[in-house]
């Protein structure tokens, strides 16, 4: 049997643990919403940097393909600048030869103009109305010019191959620029590709960190549940031990006191059984008594 003392005790103990038992599992349904948070910001920064990580790696493919095609560009771009040197070279050995020629047969121009003045003035006859005299001036003017055009026809072949390979030059230069437009354009491209690239890069830099700190958070909280938690099992132990106590001793109570009860049932029987023997006279209470006392 318990002690008063030790009986007020044992409530004032389990009094106390009821308020502690509820202040913990407040504690860990606060502790419970931290970890949700905490792990709903995890997920959050883990799905942005994957996200992140595929532009990364769609900016990097894109910004090698673009460096590769600058260069295959520039490679084609040398090719028509090497063709456009090796007809520069050719126009400068026709000019010397022209000059050549030209000093030699003392010719001045080019064989093209007064071919071109003849047909001029071939094609006027032909096509307009005009005097006899006019007719025969123009005639004799061709004559002259058919005879100048014999005289310097001889470099007339140099001036074609040069006329043929300036277009040609003009043609391979403005291949030359298609191509470093191309270039400039792809690079411009790759560029932008390279910056976004390094812009991501910063970013998932930065979120990896905001994520580190998170899980940390998430990390600690959780340490601090399974603690609070681990705590909370030993004073729910302890209080049902406790309780456990406190039933037994309730029962022990009772058994006590009916035992207290039979025994000063017994003690007032034999008193009135002692009195009925002598010859008294049994009251109420007296009847009530042994009625107990059988009961």
């Amino acid at each position: 049997m318990l002690t008063e003392e030790e009986r007020k005790e044992s409530n004032r103990r389990k009094s106390e643990l009821n308020n502690e038992i509820r202040a913990l599992r407040n504690e860990l349904n606060d502790i419970t919403s931290e970890k949700k948070s905490a792990f709903e910001s995890k997920e959050s920064f883990k799905k942005s940097i994957s996200g992140l990580i595929t532009q990364v790696k769609s900016s990097k493919k894109e910004r090698d393909q673009l460096t590769k095609r600058v260069k295959e560009v520039k490679v084609d771009r040398s090719g028509y600048n090497d063709k456009i040197k090796v007809k520069i070279d050719q126009i400068k050995e026709l000019n010397k030869k022209k000059q050549e020629i030209q000093k030699k047969y003392n010719i001045q121009g080019d064989p093209s103009f007064i071919k071109k003045e003849m047909d001029k003035l071939e094609s006027n006859i032909e096509t307009n109305v005009m005097s006899f005299d006019k007719e025969k001036e123009l005639m004799k003017k061709i004559k002259q010019l058919k005879k100048q055009y014999d005289q310097v026809k001889v470099i007339s072949d140099v001036f074609d191959k040069i006329n043929a390979i300036e277009k040609e030059i003009d043609s391979l230069k403005k291949e030359a620029n298609e191509k470093h437009r191309e270039v400039q354009k792809a690079a411009e491209a790759s560029q932008e590709r390279h910056e976004e690239l390094i812009e991501a890069s910063k970013e998932i830099d930065d979120l990896k960190s905001k994520e580190e700190n998170i899980y940390k958070q998430y990390f600690s909280t959780n340490k601090r549940y399974v603690e609070i938690n681990e705590l909370l099992k030993q004073k729910l132990l302890e209080i049902s031990k406790l309780n456990e106590k406190l039933q037994e001793e309730k029962v022990e109570f009772k058994h006590k006191k009916k035992e207290d009860t039979h025994r000063s049932l017994k003690e007032r029987a034999a008193l009135v059984e002692e009195k009925f023997k002598k010859g008294g006279k049994l009251t109420t209470e007296d009847l009530l008594v042994m009625q107990g006392l059988d009961k």
